[in-house]
């Protein structure tokens, strides 16, 4: 746990006691702080009453007396509405921060990674944190991604933080300065809670923001939003900034030149890896990710040799393209994260010959996007509520069946995928949709996935 002993003896507000915020509300009231915490559910309220944190109604705090108010990333305190503890703490002139603001102060020394992004970041989070353990450095993964920052070790010079932060917590951390800050993608997203597209990329531009001689910006030139960042920051003079991209050179930089990982950081624009033999990491998509890991290792002093092995050696992350093996040649591969037409557009150009499984929660923007890219599509098996909807879109498109629910939609993907005997035959479950109807969450779904693979792979075994 880290300390918060910058703010012993101070009155601090934590509000939203989910994860981080349980998590925060702990450190500083290990650290010494006078803590009260709130928590819009009962439920929430409970837990902190019953570990001695003091619980109060935010009508109820003396916000003149407050340092600072904890809030957790989930509750707004601009768009589109400001939760009331927010509201009375601006009108106060307390400090709104975050979880990320109290690792700044903690007076830990490790440097600090992070990494941010539309798309893409829990995916580079994780290979970056893979790549320093297997140099043999102590290492902390965590933030938006695994566990909460607070509940993260202090760690001396020679450990290394490696955090995953979204637009939410890089609004809340006025002093954080990190060694190595990525931001791989802006596309739209949460832009109501930021008030517009231009609010949305302010917030992500942050992790820019405390950086200065020594330090390092990596970011991706593959959209406009963030090439005319890249512009910006080569303007300044005061951090190394490393370009990275999946579909064009980057001169200084690291990027994809068809299935080769090209290294141009040092001017020699040198191959060191063939991308197309990482099977838990592929697409375009992931070239940007691996190009982004690769950069901050280098930044990191780490050598090509053992950034590559390591790359080599991820074993990928849950829920995203997830490969989870081979029956009857056929290959299963779970992205129950992909929740909406755009993250299953990035699986479904990745396979050739596709058994795919879609439905769920439908999400306001549709499938009709996804039109251009069933060529690879054998056969589609429907789950849901959204199931109807998906066979309108497919009709006349795509050959599909409506299964009703997931274990009967990977049972006859398989078998038609093994009758068709089709090279690369893949059943894919790439939902599209959110997951809410049939299933707690993505993970949930995903989870559920796996444990029909492996009882079919049982059965296959004759249950042995």
């Amino acid at each position: 746990m880290i300390s918060c002993e910058g703010y012993a003896t101070k009155n601090v507000a934590v509000v939203g006691l989910g994860k981080s915020g349980m998590a925060a509300a702990r450190a500083l009231c290990r650290s010494g702080a006078r803590v009260v915490a709130w928590d819009d559910g009962e439920a929430a309220r409970d837990e902190a009453t019953g570990e001695g944190i003091p619980v109060r109604d935010p009508a109820r705090v003396n916000w003149a007396a407050m340092d600072a108010l904890v809030l957790s990333p989930g509750i707004p305190h601009t768009f589109p509405i400001p939760h009331a503890a927010a509201r009375m703490a601006k009108e106060a002139g307390v400090p709104i921060i975050g979880d990320t603001e109290l690792l700044a102060t903690s007076g830990a020394q490790a440097p600090q990674i992070a990494i941010t992004g539309t798309n893409g970041k829990s995916t580079t989070t994780a290979l970056v944190g893979h790549i320093v353990e297997q140099a043999g450095r102590d290492v902390e993964v965590g933030g938006n991604l695994g566990p909460a920052i607070c509940d993260m070790a202090m760690m001396e010079q020679d450990g290394c933080y490696v955090l995953e932060l979204s637009s939410y917590q890089l609004e809340l951390c006025p002093t954080a300065r990190f060694k190595v800050a990525v931001l791989l993608n802006i596309t739209p997203d949460h832009l109501g809670r930021h008030g517009g597209m231009h609010g949305y990329t302010a917030a992500k531009k942050n992790i820019f923001r405390g950086q200065g001689a020594g330090d390092t910006a990596i970011i991706g030139i593959d959209d406009d939003v963030t090439q005319s960042i890249y512009e910006e920051l080569k303007l300044t003079k005061d951090r190394k900034v490393v370009p990275i991209s999946s579909e064009r050179k980057a001169p200084g930089g690291v990027y994809a030149k068809g299935t080769q990982l090209i290294d141009d950081m040092d001017g020699e624009a040198v191959a060191v890896m063939e991308l197309s033999t990482l099977l838990q990491l592929p697409g375009r998509h992931n070239a940007q990710n691996i190009a982004a890991a690769y950069a901050t290792a280098r930044s990191m002093g780490l050598g090509t040799d053992s950034i590559v092995q390591s790359i080599q050696s991820f074993p990928g992350l849950a829920h995203r393209q997830e490969r989870l093996g081979e029956l009857n040649g056929v290959a299963f591969i779970n992205d129950s994260k992909a929740t909406n037409a755009e993250a299953t557009a990035k699986a479904l150009v990745c396979y050739d010959n596709v058994y795919w499984i879609a439905g769920g929660l439908a999400k306001e923007d549709g499938l009709d996007s996804l039109v251009p890219l069933l060529e690879p599509v054998r056969h589609a098996y429907l789950i849901g509520e959204a199931a109807g909807a998906i066979a309108a879109t497919l009709d006349g498109k795509v050959a599909y069946q409506l299964c009703g629910d997931l274990e009967t939609a990977t049972e006859m993907a398989l078998s038609v995928a093994t009758t068709d005997g089709l090279a690369g035959a893949t059943v894919l479950l790439s939902p599209a949709c959110a997951s809410f109807d049939q299933f707690r969450n993505f993970e949930h779904r995903g989870d559920a996935f796996r444990a029909i693979f492996e009882r079919l792979c049982n059965d296959a075994r004759g249950g042995a």
